[in-house]
């Protein structure tokens, strides 16, 4: 029994397929033989282009990138999230998330790519870039299921690392920083790597992302159930603060922009940033080859079957750099319309969510669409939820709506500039030096006041129990990054959970609003409506609001086969 257990674990765990001993010696279909094929440079690096399909970018049939924030409270898509709600309350058999396969094949990559012969600077890249996806990978695993075993290594079906325990989450951090420290060591710099490839600049990108989630999340989870056996929130956070700030030393990225008031949304629907200094690794897309999305056939022309949030609304600044909650330029009449929301306030709202009169579709043939409505009259997939409609990210060129091939985004260099700030200002050691040379070059692009050590506090900050500097970078992070993805992990290693448990995200206050009788005849229909006006898409669904688990939803659960096939070397997550 004891070795079919064994076995299995292999096949699942470590994706080795086929049932005998004799097959299971031999190297998998996809990987490339060392001793057959491993000859050249080019070799290792058909091997590692296995792990490009593996960034999150935009997919062929949906919004993309743009919709990554549907698990947050920055948007409110029309199947509300379960993890969010606390619906999945019983731990799975089997989950594809736990998957040990591709870290597998790049450490079948790193005992094998001596073989290959070629120019030294050209191999020591491709094994940089292994290193970094070996980081990569594991890291995914770190965010989700917290510590995992760890294997640096390729296995046999007699190795006794089969049944190796998890590792604690603060150690397997410090190895995921160790790959990157190699990687970064061995990678060549943007200007001399080839084009679409991972570099020095991505790596550190990612090592300031890496330390500043493990840092944050050890600091604010200390003391619960998901707290790091050892605190060392102060070392990673230092190392978060040293990556961005090499980078920013470094000099090699700067901030686009064309010098227009639309700056900022136009970065986002690019066809092509190879001249885009900001942008520091992205994805091209080409009619041509076959590769392309449909981000621009739901953006900005649909509702998408999603929409802003009251809550990301709001967290924009008036423009003369205050809280709405005291600013002067804001007050309860500019939620009269969509155009008097973003009056006076932060540019990078205006151009994020639609408002009347923006151009949504640009034809050759016919006039051209400008936004009018918010999609209400659409259905599923295309419904404006909340009234804010998505801006940000979608082209206007008629011809993208069928075959998009604007690109996307991986890595840029704002979110460098905003872990800097946030990890000098959670170490206790921000200067106004540190806001001016991060934060403040972001507020400047918009045209916005610049942040200092000392902000005005806001009475209806999200964060009471931090301080008011650590409320306004966190404000700044959530504006400059919406809809890019981010905000779920954000809230998982802040330990938000006060802003999701009870709450149920609403949007656009219709009911006394210049819409109001557009849709007279949808209000209380297909368009909810809560007490004060608002619209409440998750009214019927969830009437208590989220009921997201505080002491067992900050992780997934490890799928019972595996703690079963285990044998009792593995430990299931709190709570489940």
């Amino acid at each position: 029994m004891k070795k079919y257990k064994i076995l299995s674990y292999l096949i699942v765990c470590f994706l080795l397929t086929g049932c005998s001993e004799d097959f299971l010696n031999r190297l998998p279909e996809d990987e490339i033989s060392p001793e057959q094929y491993w000859k050249t440079d080019n070799d290792l690096k058909l091997f590692l282009n296995q792990f490009y399909t593996t960034f999150p970018v935009h997919n062929g049939w949906n919004g993309g990138v743009f919709e990554f924030d549907n698990n947050s409270d920055n948007l409110v898509p029309v199947n509300v999230n379960n993890r969010l709600v606390g619906n999945n309350n019983v731990a799975p058999s089997s989950d594809g998330s736990w998957n040990f396969g591709n870290i597998r094949s790049v450490n079948y990559y790193l005992e094998n790519s001596h073989t290959a012969k070629g120019p030294e600077d050209i191999i020591n890249h491709y094994n940089g870039e292994a290193y970094f996806f070996r980081a990569y990978f594991y890291f995914r695993l770190l965010k989700r299921y917290g510590g995992v075993p760890y294997i640096d290594k390729t296995l046999n079906t007699d190795s006794p690392e089969l049944l190796t325990p998890r590792m604690p989450r603060n150690e397997l951090a410090t190895k995921i920083v160790e790959d990157l420290d190699r990687a970064l060591n061995l990678l060549m710099p943007r200007s001399s790597a080839e084009n679409f490839r991972v570099h020095r600049g991505v790596a550190l990108a990612f090592k300031s992302e890496v330390c500043l989630y493990e840092g944050t999340w050890e600091k604010y989870h200390e003391g619960s159930p998901f707290g790091a056996e050892t605190n060392e929130s102060i070392k990673f956070l230092t190392l978060a603060a040293d990556a961005a700030e090499t980078m920013i030393n470094e000099g090699n990225y700067q901030l686009y922009n064309d010098g227009s008031d639309d700056t900022y949304r136009l970065l986002f629907n690019k066809y092509d940033y190879n001249d885009v200094s900001e942008v520091i690794f992205w994805k091209k897309y080409s009619i041509e080859d076959g590769v392309i999305h449909r981000v621009s056939h739901y953006l900005p022309h649909t509702g998408a079957g999603t929409g802003l949030s009251k809550s990301l609304v709001e967290s924009y600044l008036s423009s003369d750099g205050l809280p709405i909650s005291v600013s002067p330029l804001y007050s309860e009449a500019n939620e009269n319309s969509l155009e008097t929301v973003v009056s006076n306030r932060d540019p990078r709202l205006q151009q994020t969510i639609c408002t009347p009169g923006d151009l949504i579709t640009e034809r050759a043939a016919l006039d051209n669409i400008y936004f009018d409505f918010p999609a209400f009259r659409e259905n599923g997939e295309t419904v404006s939820t909340t009234g804010y409609q998505i801006y940000k990210g979608g082209a206007t060129d008629e011809d993208e709506r069928v075959e998009s091939t604007t690109g996307s985004i991986i890595y840029r260099y704002a979110e460098v500039l905003l872990n800097f700030a946030e990890a000098k200002a959670e170490l206790g050691t921000i200067t106004q030096a540190d806001l001016d040379k991060s934060v403040n070059v972001l507020r400047d692009r918009v045209g916005m006041p610049a942040l200092t050590t000392l902000p005005v506090s806001d009475p209806n900050k999200l964060f009471p129990g931090v301080s008011d500097i650590i409320n306004e970078i966190r404000r700044e992070r959530r504006v400059e990054l919406a809809l890019e993805g981010k905000r779920f992990d954000d809230l998982m290693r802040w330990r938000a959970h006060d802003l999701i448990i009870g709450k149920r995200l609403v949007g656009f206050k219709i009911q006394g609003s210049d819409l109001e009788e557009e849709f007279a005849d949808l209000i209380g229909n297909s368009i909810l409506v809560n007490d004060q006006g608002y619209i409440d898409p998750y009214m019927n669904v969830i009437p208590s609001g989220y009921g997201f688990n505080k002491d067992r939803d900050y992780l997934s659960p490890i799928p019972t086969e595996q703690i079963v096939l285990s044998e009792g070397t593995l430990e299931q997550n709190p709570g489940w």
